[in-house]
């Protein structure tokens, strides 16, 4: 796709900030739960500096991926180190779930909460056991670049190369 050797400051600050918000969102969104609840059973919720936060963090992290698309398609990606085939295609498709996870999450969040979409919020709740399994096995495979094939992958989003 390009020569580039790693990805702009922007890229590399935007990965780290979303993966930031996206663990803030698994350790502290059992109050959105519980506000969750209340509006399913006609109450009033409790509308806790917690709530807000996840509203708001959700808010950021969609904002956040749409930016890093942008830059993606915009500036472009370096190249993947030389693989096999089906290491190549995994990191492809991984990739591109963990975009449409990180996508949908805020939006299936948000349809719920302000649209008053059930099946939404029914879907928005399935996105944090897909996106705890995506972000362990890009863990899991930065890792693995790392320690095992020692390819300085994960170098890449330490700091621009470029």
């Amino acid at each position: 796709m390009s020569t580039l050797k790693g990805y702009s400051v922007t890229q590399i600050a935007l990965h780290w900030i979303v993966a930031a918000l996206i663990v803030f969102q698994m350790i502290f969104g059992d109050a959105m739960g519980s506000a969750w609840r209340a509006v399913r059973e006609g109450l009033a919720p409790d509308m806790t500096l917690a709530v807000w936060a996840h509203i708001i963090a959700g808010i950021a992290v969609l904002l956040f991926v749409v930016w890093r698309l942008a830059l993606r398609f915009t500036r472009g990606a370096p190249e993947a180190p030389a693989a096999s085939v089906m290491m190549m295609q995994a990191a492809k498709w991984g990739h591109r779930a963990l975009y449409a996870a990180m996508v949908l999450a805020p939006i299936s969040g948000l349809m719920a909460w302000y649209g008053g979409v059930e099946s939404a919020a029914e879907v928005h709740e399935l996105f944090k056991p897909v996106l705890i399994l995506l972000v362990l096995g890009h863990v899991l495979a930065a890792l693995y670049h790392q320690f095992i094939r020692k390819d300085g992958l994960l170098l890449r989003m330490k700091r621009p190369l470029d």
